[in-house]
Order: C-alpha cells, then sequence, then structure tokens
C-alpha cells in the first residue's frame, strides 16, 4: 500500500499570507512523490480571518475536502500548534511548513528522499548547509543572533545540526508519536526540544539543505528570541533527569 503524507501548518494571523501557499500546495499535490492524504491548518487563536478563509474555502470547492482546520484553544504559541497538529495527523508521514512557506512545499521531495535513503525517520530542512540555496536573508541582526543561537544550542544540548529553526521539517508518523506527547515548550525552542526527544530516543535523523526565502510578517520578537537561551538549558535539564524517557 502507497504510503501517504500528512501536512501541518501552525496559523496564527495568517488570512493573508496562507491563501497563496494553499493554493501552491494543492496546484504541487499530483507532483508530490508521496501522496498527500490531509493538510491541517492549525489555527492558534487567530484573531483575523483565517479559519473563516480556510473553511469557506473548502465549502466553496476551491480547496479539496484533504483540507481541514483544526483549533487550539486560545493563542498557545507555534509549538503547541505544530504538537497539536501532529497528535491529530494521519499519514504515514509528516510534514511541518510554515504558513508562508518560507521554504517552498516543492522541497517536499528532498526531505522525504533523505529519509529514505538515510534509513531516518526525521529530516529537518537546513538553511545553514548550503547557504547558497537562501534566497532572500533575514536582517542582519537576526540572522547572526540565528547563527548565535545555534552555537549555544549546539554546545549545551550536544545536538550536531547547523539549523535547528528552519520550519520545515519532516516526521515518520511513529516517530511523531514517539517524540510529539513529550513535547513541553510551546514558544521558540520547542524545535529544539522535539530534536533532543528524538536524540535521548535514539531516532535516526538527518539535517537536509533547503531552499528558503525570508519573508516579511515573521512573529518571533527579539524578547522571546532572547528567552530562547534560557529554554535551552531547561530542555537540556530534562533530558540529563529522564524526562525524555
Amino acid at each position: 500500500m502507497a504510503e501517504t503524507l500528512s501536512i501541518v501548518i501552525p496559523a496564527y494571523n495568517e488570512e493573508r499570507r496562507l491563501p497563496p501557499s494553499l493554493d501552491r500546495i494543492f496546484e504541487y499535490a499530483p507532483r508530490c512523490p508521496i501522496a498527500i492524504a490531509e493538510v491541517l491548518v492549525v489555527d492558534d487563536g487567530s484573531r483575523d480571518g483565517t479559519v473563516a478563509m480556510v473553511e469557506e474555502g473548502v465549502q466553496s470547492g476551491k480547496y479539496p475536502s484533504m483540507l481541514r482546520v483544526i483549533r487550539n484553544p486560545g493563542n498557545r504559541g507555534k509549538g503547541y500548534a505544530v504538537r497539536h497538529g501532529m497528535t491529530e495527523a494521519k499519514g504515514d508521514w509528516v510534514l511541518s511548513t510554515d504558513a508562508d512557506l518560507s521554504s517552498p512545499i516543492e522541497e517536499t521531495g528532498k526531505l522525504l528522499g533523505a529519509a529514505r535513503r538515510d534509513q531516518a525517520v526525521v529530516a529537518i530542512g537546513s538553511r545553514a548547509l548550503n547557504r547558497a540555496l537562501v534566497k532572500t536573508h533575514q536582517p542582519f541582526w537576526r540572522e547572526y543572533a540565528g547563527r548565535a543561537f545555534n552555537l549555544a544550542m549546539r554546545t549545551i544540548t550536544g545536538l550536531p545540526f547547523l539549523d535547528t529553526q528552519c520550519g520545515f521539517k519532516l516526521f515518520r508518523s511513529d516517530a511523531a508519536r514517539e517524540i510529539f506527547p513529550r513535547q513541553m515548550e510551546d514558544g521558540f525552542s520547542f524545535d529544539v526540544e522535539d530534536l533532543v526527544i528524538a536524540q535521548v530516543r535514539g531516532l535516526k535523523m538527518v539535517e537536509v539543505p533547503v531552499v528558503w526565502s525570508d519573508v516579511a510578517g515573521t512573529k518571533v520578537g527579539m524578547l522571546q528570541g532572547m528567552k530562547s537561551f534560557a529554554d535551552l538549558v531547561r530542555i537540556r535539564g530534562r533530558a540529563m533527569t529522564g524526562r525524555y524517557r
């Protein structure tokens, strides 16, 4: 039986950026190397018309019925939204991607191919392995803050990856069921926690260079980014005390 893919899109006030991304996903679906079974928009308490736009699009036939909305109980954070979507997904593989498709959906094949080639159950998109694939860079201060965070992340957690924060990640469904119920972080550092959980549990991971472009409208502020350094210490502590086992 052919394998299937679920796509999880965390969304908070995305009524403007989401429609062209959905159009692109459904245009790509016939060419995707794995059958797309569902697209889950996880609404994180949006105050705009995100939910109405998706629901009306399905009802009108603009979007196929494989598209559905999952609602968080209020604004809980991107980490909560991704975890919620991952635990609801039914596909054999589950892709998490940002609402703006900063990594094009066409890069899905790269993650799947690398996972199959290396017999990995987690494949993470990376901007750092080949920076020539970055088409539009972030502002100077944000890019170098990200590099400082990555250095701290590798030092504190022992993870080997050069980019944990690219919002384009693929999980085999059994790995997702093992990782996400154990995730405790709801904010910026949830990606690191998921990968630490996978490492602790002996799940094979692969980092894959992907095309990426900065898209205006990021919701990660400077204060949240600074807090993430303390999050790393907390995640390391949980790993050392066996919380993820």
